[in-house]
């Protein structure tokens, strides 16, 4: 398909999990298949959040983030299951295995989705004739469907993979776009949020090709850097590497939960917090780090999310230390509507051994005064366990709705 020569096109494959949680259920259990499901947490409360939902029950109008209540209303025979993310882990570790044998160039980026370079593998292997052995592949020995996009870069793989679904291959070159990739519009580009979209239709921008066609100093003028980006891969250029390494590299760590109901109890609240810190100091553990700077994420019950940071004097990785920065951050935004999900993450990250505290006279009594306690709090749940120690009233079971880049270390 190409010449062979360091001056070639690259030929990236971007893998897209169908409806992964829903199709994992289903090959586990085949009595499902074809009926629409949708997988969700508290399914036995009518506000339990859908976390995905089969193409058999997306047909309805069932969405992710919707609440069960909801979705029930708009079909009746809809089956709910709870998730089984660890089974979730188990197939997508499998899936990345298979990839791997195709070729080493390969980088999750996600529990059900990744991008592999075969460029050195298609002077034996006709691309899309390698991609339909993948796909089925993935399909006889997982019993998962998938989508694969294949193109020159990573953007443009992303993008045809979302192209046709359930078990689609689409192919996209930079000689496509004005009949494949243009006519969609700018909100269905991959980098493209709610505001973002908003912002692009004050200047006359509501499809792809209207990006693509502005100049680019004027999309910059109104996003800054990730305007010029966007306005690049709108006209189909993007040179980031697909990087084997990228899923050890991390800017941030963080975790999010959706509350199984909307709240205002503060007391709700800052369990969720401490929960949430504690999955942060896990992970940071794991990986061996400090951050210096804290970010919250709120979703009211209207949708409307915000995300608030800021820089600490130190650097942390205790869970009381998030904790407590997490909820004063809180605290201070905080519009007293109920609330729906929250998050929090560390970022400004540096390895542990690397770390050295700029200490004042303050916050030196502060630390020392500290470091007892979490060292005796360490000691008792490696001798005793992680629930000796309890909270004074625990929430209601809560489902995290967060697969940052270190899912395969969960």
């Amino acid at each position: 398909m190409m010449k062979s020569g360091s001056s070639r096109s690259k030929i990236i494959f971007h893998i897209d999990m169908n409806s992964f949680y829903a199709s994992v259920e289903m090959a586990d259990h085949p009595e499902l298949r074809g009926k629409p499901l949708a997988i969700a947490g508290n399914p036995e409360e009518r506000k339990g959040v859908i976390v995905t939902s089969s193409y058999e029950a997306r047909k309805y109008g069932v969405k992710t983030t919707m609440l069960v209540g909801e979705a029930k209303r708009l079909c009746p025979s809809l089956l709910i299951r709870r998730p089984n993310f660890e089974r979730y882990k188990e197939v997508s570790q499998a899936m990345f295995s298979l990839l791997r044998e195709v070729t080493p160039m390969v980088q999750p980026v996600s529990i059900d989705e990744g991008y592999i370079d075969v460029t050195d593998v298609a002077s034996s292997h006709y691309p899309p004739d390698l991609a339909k052995e993948i796909q089925q592949r993935i399909y006889q020995e997982l019993q998962v469907p998938c989508s694969i996009g294949i193109a020159p870069n990573k953007f443009l793989a992303k993008m045809a993979s979302d192209m046709k679904k359930p078990m689609g291959i689409t192919i996209l070159r930079k000689r496509d776009l004005s009949r494949k990739l243009w006519p969609l519009p700018v909100r269905d580009m991959n980098g493209v949020g709610e505001k973002t979209n908003e912002k692009l239709k004050k200047i006359g921008i509501e499809t792809i090709e209207d990006l693509a066609t502005k100049e680019e100093y004027e999309v910059k003028a109104l996003l800054g850097i990730n305007g010029q980006k966007l306005h690049q891969r709108a006209n189909g250029f993007d040179d980031r590497e697909v990087d084997p390494e990228a899923i050890h590299s991390f800017k941030s760590i963080g975790t999010s939960t959706t509350l199984p109901e909307d709240t205002t109890s503060e007391t709700h609240i800052n369990e969720t917090f401490r929960k949430l810190a504690d999955k942060v100091e896990n992970r940071m553990k794991r990986k061996n780090v400090v951050g210096q700077q804290i970010q919250i994420m709120i979703r009211y019950n209207n949708r409307k999310t915000v995300t608030r940071s800021r820089s600490l004097q130190e650097y942390v990785d205790k869970r009381e230390d998030i904790w407590r920065e997490a909820v004063d951050l809180f605290e201070e935004h905080w519009n007293q509507q109920p609330i729906r999900l929250l998050g929090i993450t560390l970022s400004e990250l540096v390895e542990r051994t690397e770390a050295v505290e700029q200490l004042n006279l303050f916050s030196y009594e502060w630390v020392a005064e500290k470091e007892p306690l979490y060292k005796a709090m360490e000691e008792l749940r490696q001798k005793y366990g992680e629930g000796i120690f309890h909270k004074a009233k625990t929430p209601p079971a809560t489902i995290s709705t967060s697969f940052q880049k270190d899912f395969l270390d969960d």
